[in-house]
């Protein structure tokens, strides 16, 4: 088959490529419905995090299941299922727990921009819709498999309570996410702060009742201006980066929650710093297994549509174009189509 290979910054090939098959009992083929770039994949596209090899691509997936292995019993061919990025076998004490991406057993799932995707630990890993979805319901169930369960496991680390105040940090798809993850937690009033016109439109549309541009030290400025000087009660940090965070920290009122779930690229925080501004942090890869069955269901009938995140579709074989068009930011995300 033919699939996605980054060789190294800029050079993403769509070249030939094994074809998935069984390899153990847990195993479940996948022929996918849809895929997608994530914001993630620019680090390495990028050239931040460093490919020394050639490297398949992709963490996001849904599709028609095409055969299962032996020890397979609770996924069956012909079920349309979404999945995490990591595999889990969701019955260790860590998933029981609800942190799947801490899994005794996980797998990083890597090969997702491609026709056909081999999931392992299938019956931890893989949530089935209730029927076959139709075509229009497809972006937002992808969403489902990464960027809103992120958006979400922000929201819910950050302790987001009704009638809270909530700022966002972040504008691209999981923090538009997050947006829409802290009103359906009945948060009271959102602050998504961004510079770019497209999000501001997508992150009101989603919730947010106020838009800040500034960053920094005038970003945190601009929040306690907001707050009449207290501070968000609960902040999503959906970047990674030093800034991003400790923006975050120092828009958070005393005793109030930071979820931060953008991966982190040089962050490091001033322990003293940190000891005095009485926030709580909580945060990491987001155990998006946790959260699929609710979302699904949000999904299946009709109360949140985060496939609005999706403002680019195009062809698998254009998949090129996808990472240029985010790298460029003339997407918010680009959605793909085997």
């Amino acid at each position: 088959m033919l699939g996605t290979v980054l060789y190294g910054p800029r050079d993403v090939r769509f070249e030939e490529r094994d074809t998935p098959t069984i390899l153990k009992p847990t195993d479940a083929i996948i022929r996918m419905s849809a895929t997608c770039v994530c914001g993630s994949d620019l680090w390495p596209y990028r050239g931040i995090n460093p490919v020394p090899e050639p490297t398949p691509m992709g963490h996001e997936y849904c599709g028609i299941v095409e055969e299962v292995g032996s020890a397979v019993t609770s996924i069956k061919p012909g079920q349309f299922v979404i999945g995490s990025f990591f595999a889990s076998d969701n019955t260790c004490p860590h998933c029981q727990a609800g942190y799947q991406t801490s899994c005794e057993q996980k797998e990083i799932i890597s090969t997702a921009q491609a026709p056909i995707l081999r999931v392992s630990l299938a019956d931890g890993t893989l949530v089935a819709t209730p029927d076959i979805p139709s075509d229009d319901l497809i972006p937002s169930l992808l969403a489902v498999s990464d960027v809103m369960g992120t958006g979400w496991f922000a929201a819910a680390a950050a302790n987001v309570k009704p009638g809270a105040t909530i700022a966002v940090v972040g504008d691209g798809a999981v923090g538009l996410l997050g947006v829409l993850s802290a009103k359906q937690m009945g948060a009271e009033r959102i602050i998504a702060m961004s510079r770019h016109e497209s999000r501001q439109r997508l992150a009101r549309e989603f919730g947010a009742a106020d838009i800040v541009a500034e960053r920094g030290d005038e970003g945190v400025a601009r929040i306690k201006e907001l707050t009449d000087g207290i501070g968000a009660d609960s902040v999503l940090e959906c970047v990674g980066t030093q800034e991003s965070m400790m923006q975050a920290i120092r828009s958070t009122q005393p005793g109030g929650y930071v979820g931060y779930v953008g991966v982190p690229h040089g962050v490091e925080l001033n322990g003293e710093a940190l000891f005095y501004s009485h926030v709580h942090l909580h945060g990491g890869p987001a155990p998006v297994r946790r959260f699929l069955p609710q979302l699904i269901d949000l999904v299946w009938n009709g109360k949140i549509n985060p496939g609005k995140v999706f403002d680019l579709t195009l062809p698998l074989d254009q998949v090129a174009e996808g990472y240029r068009a985010m790298d460029e930011r003339r997407a918010i995300k680009t959605l793909l189509r085997p």
